[in-house]
């Protein structure tokens, strides 16, 4: 069986800009991590004053976003220019409670996702399908 090696999880904090209710913009710190376990997904943490919230994101729709729009539904992304003049991706979250337009610097995103390619370049992911079977049987034993 191919396996892949085991390699370390990797997180890195980068700040989103939003507006606030009063048009002002408003840095939200997020934290991006993410687990060559689940090669596919990349989790953006949002601490909140009492709890945080992680959205799943898939790894290759925030590489899309950087250069194209991408996503439907919940997650929804695009190129685009920050005040300053910078390349920036514009994400779009939507939820029940509510929704979230963020940018973030497309230079910070791109280096977060270069890492992620040196842990698991694109293509050569895979999970492993016993640990996963394991794991799943594991939950579903009476306690």
């Amino acid at each position: 069986m191919n396996q892949q090696p085991k390699a370390h999880t990797l997180s890195q904090e980068l700040i989103l800009q939003c507006l606030d209710a009063r048009g002002r913009s408003v840095d939200l710190p997020a934290s991006f991590g993410y687990d060559p376990a689940d090669p596919w997904a990349v989790c953006i943490t949002f601490r909140g004053p009492k709890d945080e919230v992680c959205w799943l994101v898939a790894r290759d729709l925030l590489v899309q976003g950087l250069t194209d729009p991408a996503g439907e539904g919940d997650i929804q992304l695009w190129p685009s220019i920050d005040e300053g003049g910078r390349a920036a991706v514009v994400m779009e979250l939507h939820s029940p409670d509510g929704h979230l337009v963020t940018q973030l610097s497309t230079h910070d995103l791109y280096r977060f996702l270069t890492r992620t390619q040196a842990l698991v370049p694109s293509g050569t992911e895979i999970i492993d399908l016993d640990l996963l079977v394991d794991v799943l049987t594991r939950q579903s034993e009476p306690q």
